[in-house]
Parts: structure tokens; sequence; C-alpha cells
């Protein structure tokens, strides 16, 4: 059976068997603390946006790197901070910040390839002019992000 021929069930088993151990460690857990969009946490557009992009790849028959799409969705925000905080104002330029402080996470504490690193330091490009995503996983993620990022913007308020 090719990776296309799966039921739901079966792909969801194949996200699961990918991201287990991210999905339970606390560092990432810690993200159900801050909140993305709306009344969304950043756990949750993690998750929503590691959907989105298995969606998007098995749609378009991408064959990307399961392992660096997956860890590259779920790690693409994980920064452990409430951006919305004014504090001490280093949050002001979070869109163009958070990509290097998630890579710099997910390096410290789950050691990442540097192709999943990419696919985190570019995932928020346009706006980071000079991370442009170079693999197709980057790029599905690029793209599913800004995707979720808008529904839940604007319809999970």
């Amino acid at each position: 059976m090719t990776r296309y021929n799966k039921t739901r069930q079966e792909k969801r088993q194949e996200i699961d068997d990918v991201l287990s151990e991210l999905r339970s460690s606390g560092p990432i857990l810690e993200m159900k603390n801050y909140i993305q969009h709306g009344k969304v946490t950043t756990y949750d557009h993690c998750e929503n946006v590691v959907s989105l992009s298995y969606d998007i790849d098995w749609i378009f028959h991408l064959n990307s790197d399961p392992e660096t799409l997956l860890k590259g969705a779920m790690l693409h925000d994980f920064y452990l901070y409430d951006w919305h905080e004014e504090g001490d104002g280093s949050h002001r330029l979070h869109g163009f910040s958070h990509p290097g402080k998630a890579c710099l996470n997910a390096e410290k504490y789950f050691h990442t390839s540097e192709d999943i690193n990419h696919v985190i330091s570019s995932h928020m490009w346009p706006l980071t002019l000079t991370s442009v995503p170079a693999s197709r996983e980057a790029w599905v993620v690029c793209i599913a992000d800004k995707l979720a990022s808008l529904h839940e913007t604007l319809f999970r308020r």
C-alpha cells in the first residue's frame, strides 16, 4: 500500500507514530499555556499546522519526508512565551524573531536535524525575507501555517 492509499485512521496513526515522543514532552506541553490566535493555544495551532501540512502533502502527492514535515510543523512555533505580553518590549518584533527562537528551542530540547531546523526557520516567509523555504517540507509548512493562522484569527475568536 502506498502512502496515498491510506485510510484516515492510517494517516492519523502515521502522524502519531512520528510525533508521539514530542507530544508527551514537558516543553511541548508547555505550549498549551500560551495563546496564539484568538482562543487557540500555541500547542493547538501547531497541531492544526501538523494536520493541514499532512493533508496538503497527501492531496498533492508531494512525497515529503514524514519526519521532517511533521516535526517541523509541530515545532515551528516552539518559542515558549506569550507574544501578546509587552514585558520588556522584546516581543514587539515577534513575527520576525520567533522562528529563530523556535529553532533554538527545537535544537536544545530535541537535537533536531538541519532539515527540520530549516522548516522551522523559514515558516514565516515572506515576512522573514532572507529565510526562503528551500524544501518541499518547508514550503508545505509555510503555506499550512498561513492557512491555519487565517482560519484561527477569523473564525476561532
